[in-house]
């Protein structure tokens, strides 16, 4: 009885620490925090030249060899920015760009990036997906308004008005644009490898990534500035099924096709890669503790101790959590027999593979390789990449970058986190160690729903606000 009641006490103990550590986790800024769009002349202004920039068609892809599309972008960008094309020495990697405007060498270098060629853009849309339009309510309707054209304006307009006011950088300025980001095609590495052979080395580079958006986990209230610090590795993998082939009308067990059907099922109802809460995820979720509802916050107020549950949980309250915290594996294409009553000789499925850095690329590769074994499936490696250094976000490049979050949107909550997507900074490793993916802009669901989707498009009333932050970040700098 003695030990049973001294069980119970513990017990009690453990959940009233448990609840207590909830309940003094008190909302942060972040619950209530208002964005208001800019209605001024400045957002009318800054939203026709984005319209402008919507209304070429900059659509990128591995089988298209045409950049002139790209040569009619960059004369637009000098018909609105002249300032920039007066002042900056201008280099051009078969589309893709590059800017310097040159410091007193008195500073660090830092590059600004965003790349202007977008996907394609397919299905109805409200308005047409290369008209630019903008509504009543100030949205400008477009592929690339989001990803990532408005960013992009914004870095030009922000170097193009700090020109006119006679303001001299210390630092060197880069202003990169590639035009083969969709595809992970050449422009980027271009321009590194071009700033590797001349000895430069950039101390921040600030490319897309988080944006400003609100709730940004299921559970978690307020207005988050997300800023992306870590960028998981890329590939693509084509599994292999073959056979004899013959008539479908006496069909043999386990044909090509049976045989991937099996395997991807097995993938994707058993995940096979590790999971791991990583220091950026753990950061993330302690910053946004205090303004989850009571029940996820008793959990990660607690994540000594729920730790294990979480692992298991959150893939699968969470598709974007999930990805944070293993390598994730995604069936993306298909093919097998030409004909309708013939069996397949060869089959395959292709995946796209984001390598976490716990089990990185050639690891992970190994494990699905191992399970398509056994199936009778060979695995062939389209292409990787590996997972990019990861930006300390007790560091001075992240401290600047929340900083100016801090300053242009009073209020709002900063946050790391680890992407789950791809970005043109992965080319950058050689010649810069703080890379930062975070687009200083707010949009709202449904404009973060449409990235690679219908009806993209964001307000004009965001624009300033993204032109401010940047002048800062060029500021900060040069102090």
């Amino acid at each position: 009885m003695k030990v049973f009641l001294l069980g119970l006490g513990a017990v009690l103990i453990l959940i009233a620490v448990v609840l207590i550590r909830a309940i003094m986790l008190k909302p942060t800024s972040a619950l209530n925090a208002k964005i208001i769009m800019d209605n001024s002349k400045r957002a009318d202004e800054y939203g026709e030249k984005l319209s402008k920039l919507l209304q070429v068609e900059t659509v990128s892809s591995r089988f298209d060899d045409d950049r002139s599309k790209f040569y009619g972008f960059h004369n637009v960008l000098e018909e609105l920015y002249p300032n920039i094309h007066r002042v900056c020495e201008k280099h051009v990697f078969d589309g893709s760009l590059l800017f310097k405007w040159a410091g007193n060498g008195e500073g660090k270098p830092i590059m600004l990036m965003s790349h202007h060629d977008v996907v394609e853009a397919t299905g109805e849309w409200k308005h047409e997906p290369f008209s630019g339009d903008i509504d009543d309510d100030g949205n400008i309707w477009g592929r690339g308004a989001v990803d990532t054209k408005a960013s992009l304006s914004c870095i030009l307009q922000a170097v193009e008005e700090l020109i006119e006011k006679g303001f001299e950088p210390k630092g060197d300025v880069y202003i990169a644009s590639g035009c083969t980001e969709e595809w992970s095609g050449p422009g980027a590495p271009a321009i590194a490898k071009y700033l590797q052979d001349n000895g430069v080395k950039i101390e921040l580079l600030l490319d897309e990534g988080g944006m400003i958006i609100d709730e940004p986990v299921g559970g978690v209230n307020g207005i988050y500035a997300m800023i992306g610090v870590v960028e998981k590795g890329y590939g693509d993998v084509k599994f292999i099924a073959k056979s004899n082939g013959g008539h479908a009308s006496a069909p043999k067990k386990n044909t090509p096709l049976v045989r991937l059907g099996k395997f991807m099922t097995q993938a994707d109802s058993k995940n096979p890669f590790k999971v791991q809460l990583t220091p950026t995820v753990c950061e993330m979720f302690n910053r946004m503790a205090p303004n989850m509802n009571f029940g996820m916050k008793v959990i990660f107020a607690n994540m000594w101790l729920f730790k294990p549950l979480l692992l298991k949980l959150l893939p699968s309250i969470s598709s974007e959590a999930g990805a944070m915290i293993r390598t994730t594996l995604a069936f993306t294409t298909a093919a097998g027999s030409d004909g309708l009553n013939v069996l397949p000789q060869e089959a395959y499925v292709t995946g796209n593979m984001r390598f976490i850095h716990h089990q990185g690329t050639d690891e992970s590769i190994k494990v699905i390789s191992e399970i398509a074994k056994k199936y009778d499936l060979d695995t062939e490696v389209i292409y990787k990449d590996y997972p990019c250094p990861v930006v300390d976000y007790k560091g001075e490049a992240f401290r600047i970058i929340e900083k100016t979050v801090n300053e242009i949107y009073p209020g709002v909550g900063v946050t790391p986190y680890t992407m789950t997507g791809g970005t043109d900074s992965k080319y950058y490793k050689d010649v810069c160690e703080n890379c930062v993916r975070f687009a200083p802009l707010y949009i709202n669901k449904q404009q973060y729903k449409s990235v690679h989707g219908l009806n993209e498009n964001i307000n004009k009333g965001t624009l300033p606000m993204g032109v401010d932050f940047y002048k800062k970040v060029i500021e900060e700098y040069e102090k």
